[in-house]
């Protein structure tokens, strides 16, 4: 049901008509607070994402082992993209701002990604949505700390190891 405008010249109402003046500003007040809670519901999907959207969709991160991933030479950006569940458009500005990320690009301008670009996107994607760094503090991260790579392999392995102990205490 659309909302209705209302207004009214309370100057032009007589003083004996008091009780309607109370009346009319009541509805007019009900009426602007029922548009406000319609405006609260309709929500902007554009912007940033609040910190727990960040974080559960990092738990989405689809990127497969190592054994798998290493099957193919190449994967198109839209592969790269649905592994990570991001726009195609990040991955584009992460090649663009992180010298570590070099893709190959075929003759039609491409990007094809090797596995060992898309484990570097794995460490850049949980520098900047998991551990919430800036993108210079990922960059310093990354410079700084060549072995970097490792110690992130050790936290994939304990985060698989918990995710199967919790597993296998769920079916206990």
């Amino acid at each position: 049901m659309p909302l209705r405008q209302i207004s009214f010249d309370f100057e032009n109402i007589p003083e004996e008509t008091e009780p309607v003046k109370k009346v009319v500003a009541k509805k007019e007040a009900i009426l602007v607070a029922k548009k406000e809670v319609i405006v609260e519901k309709k929500k902007s999907t554009r912007g940033r994402k609040s910190l727990k959207e960040m974080v559960a969709s990092a738990d989405l991160v689809d990127v497969p082992e190592d054994e798998v991933l290493f099957q193919k030479s190449y994967y198109s950006i839209g592969k790269v993209a649905e592994m990570f569940k991001v726009n195609q458009s990040l991955i584009r500005f992460w090649e663009n701002e992180f010298d570590v990320l070099k893709p190959k690009k075929n003759g039609k301008g491409d990007r094809l990604f090797r596995p060992e670009d898309i484990k570097n996107l794995q460490l850049i994607h949980h520098l900047i949505r998991e551990k919430k760094y800036t993108m210079e503090g990922a960059k310093d991260f990354i410079k700084k700390n060549k072995k970097s790579d490792e110690k992130f392999a050790m936290i994939e392995s304990l985060k698989r190891i918990k995710g199967f102990l919790n597993e296998l205490k769920a079916n206990l």
